[in-house]
């Protein structure tokens, strides 16, 4: 009788399992939604976007710097890297990693009736780190496949669903597609987000709507919509004077240097609008977590960058160099006291005479300098060191333990950025120039330098591009990522003489110490170099359409909705560039 009444019941006893979690059962709350966010944020610091390589590739991609290894980055460095390389595929992927995160906060929230304000926290992050992470992938790899839907796919694959606008097979297309979603991302975020000021301790390190507002316009000049870019840009600025303080007040630091030290003293100040954060040096833990699989509860969650930049002879994988004509650049131009411009002793890591008594003054990670002592990238090939993002200058210690260590937190948006775009926004606008001016001598005053006088530019908006492009610009951002998104803006790969231009921006000579001393070469790395004697440009090596990374093959391989890009193809974007009229100012000396 027991047996048969116990099968003779059809009631089940449902019982949900606490400890393992579901797209259905977590989510429903701030607390959780919390723990998605930080899941995003923890994407950005990854191997293919910015714990390496996705940094990397736009600072190859600019003129500003050169492969000192000839080795690891090189074809990104000549821009025709084959769709074959497995590390074009690397940025692709962290990306959508944060995308996917991202779209399932969006969609939590959007199927909430009355979100709290913790929530909407919440929902704002995640709109910014989506438009951050599909601004990455489309002026990275042009057409990326555009999905925002969390419920039109059940795994990562179908997240790549297609990249195809029903009627055009110009991948451009999709780009302008992507892009209306940046837009429409970052501006909700505008919305949603506090300011830094309003946000208070909770706003260190997390994306504000002065973030969103500083990223909304970089997106729209992009696109070229100067006006509305400067619109914004104009906001932003305003509270440096106390006026409207919706996005935050900002304003530039007084010591260009504490812009690139790690430390509660410098990061997150007031002249950042966006950073990527990594713990210090001492707080790190001691496993290398390369990919977005990897969840090790004692990772290092710190960058490679400065074993990117490092000289071999100190620790690094001397990998990436910046430009005799960058050095050059800041050697053209100096202070009201006759020294150099300070902004080169934290860019580049060359011995000065005018570095003695200054901040930590000739020292490479704690070894002195000397003029009988070049220190080079890379001792095969030499190369000048790049200083940003390391320790170079710092003191703090004397070599690099290399792999993802390095603590210092990547200033993806300085107030400087806002100055200066906003300069060019007037400009392209044919403005009256004289307010550009006053924007670039509030940069160039910080690094004591003589104010630009109004009337040499007046009605010369071709003088002046030149001189925010070629000369403020690569002085405040040397070597940092962005130049490579400039040069897309710009469509400098579809001009014959901006296309020189880069050629001989990007000029030098292979340089080793043993040849130097046996006097076979007379010229040091920071010499001039001619062009036309060179041992190399790298974009004597550049493909037409690779000024945008190719689709990796096996990515096109698994899903046959999915089409490559002109690097894929070998296209030339130039009747792109000019069928939205934008234009490209021509070279002037």
């Amino acid at each position: 009788m027991g047996i048969s009444t116990l099968t003779s019941c059809d009631d089940k006893l449902e019982l949900t399992n606490p400890n393992q979690q579901t797209t259905a059962t977590f989510g429903n709350n701030a607390k959780e939604l919390e723990e998605c966010v930080i899941a995003a944020y923890n994407h950005t610091r990854m191997e293919g976007s910015y714990g390496r390589v996705g940094y990397n590739i736009d600072v190859c991609r600019g003129d500003e710097a050169w492969n000192s290894s000839q080795v690891w980055y090189l074809p990104f460095d000549d821009l025709n890297v084959s769709a074959l390389d497995e590390i074009c595929m690397w940025s692709w992927r962290e990306w959508y990693y944060t995308i996917n995160v991202c779209n399932y906060v969006t969609s939590k929230v959007e199927a909430m009736s009355e979100p709290s304000e913790a929530i909407n926290r919440c929902y704002g992050q995640a709109l910014f780190l989506r438009g951050l992470a599909y601004f990455n992938l489309a002026t990275y790899y042009q057409n990326p496949a555009l999905i925002t839907d969390y419920s039109q796919y059940s795994s990562l694959d179908g997240l790549y669903a297609s990249n195809k606008v029903e009627g055009s097979d110009d991948p451009n297309a999709q780009f302008d597609l992507v892009m209306d979603q940046v837009e429409a991302d970052l501006y909700k975020a505008m919305e949603l987000l506090p300011s830094r000021d309003a946000g208070g301790e909770w706003a260190k390190g997390r994306a504000t709507c002065g973030a969103a507002a500083g990223y909304y316009a970089r997106v729209l000049m992009q696109r070229h919509k100067y006006t509305e870019a400067l619109n914004v840009l104009r906001d932003i600025m305003n509270n440096e004077d106390g006026g409207n303080q919706k996005y935050g007040a900002y304003k530039l630091m007084p010591n260009y240097g504490d812009n690139f030290r790690e430390g509660a003293a410098y990061e997150n100040n007031e002249e950042s609008l966006y950073e990527v954060q990594f713990l210090d040096k001492d707080q790190q833990g001691t496993d290398d977590e390369w990919t977005p699989v990897n969840t090790s509860p004692n990772a290092t969650q710190g960058s490679a960058i400065e074993s990117n930049f490092c000289p071999g002879d100190l620790g690094g994988w001397a990998d990436i160099s910046a430009t005799p004509w960058l050095y050059q650049l800041f050697k053209a131009e100096r202070t009201k006291d006759g020294k150099l411009d300070p902004r080169l002793y934290w860019t580049i890591g060359t011995y000065e005479t005018d570095w003695e008594g200054f901040e930590f003054g000739n020292v490479a990670y704690q070894q002195p300098m000397s003029s009988d002592n070049i220190i080079v990238t890379n001792n095969n090939n030499g190369g000048l060191p790049i200083a940003k993002w390391t320790h170079f200058r710092t003191g703090e210690y004397d070599k690099v333990v290399t792999g993802l260590h390095d603590g210092i937190n990547l200033r993806l948006m300085r107030y400087s950025d806002v100055l200066l775009r906003a300069a060019e926004c007037i400009n392209e606008l044919g403005s009256n120039n004289e307010e550009a001016i006053k924007l670039i001598n509030t940069v160039r005053r910080r690094a004591n330098l003589p104010d630009l006088k109004y009337e040499d530019f007046a009605g010369k908006n071709e003088k002046l591009f030149e001189q925010i492009a070629n000369v403020e610009r690569p002085k405040e951002f040397g070597c940092e990522y962005g130049r490579g998104l400039d040069l897309l803006r710009w469509g400098w790969f579809h001009d014959a003489g901006r296309l020189q231009q880069l050629k001989e921006h990007n000029a030098f000579n292979l340089w080793t110490k043993a040849a130097y001393d046996e006097g076979s070469i007379t010229y040091t790395p920071k010499d001039p170099v001619e062009y036309s004697t060179c041992s190399k440009s790298s974009y004597d090596n550049y493909l037409p359409g690779h000024e945008f990374l190719p689709i990796f093959q096996s990515t096109l391989n698994d899903n046959s909705n999915l089409v490559g890009n002109s690097a894929n193809n070998g296209t030339d974007n130039s009747s792109y560039f000019s069928s939205k009229g934008w234009k490209i100012h021509p070279v002037v000396k």
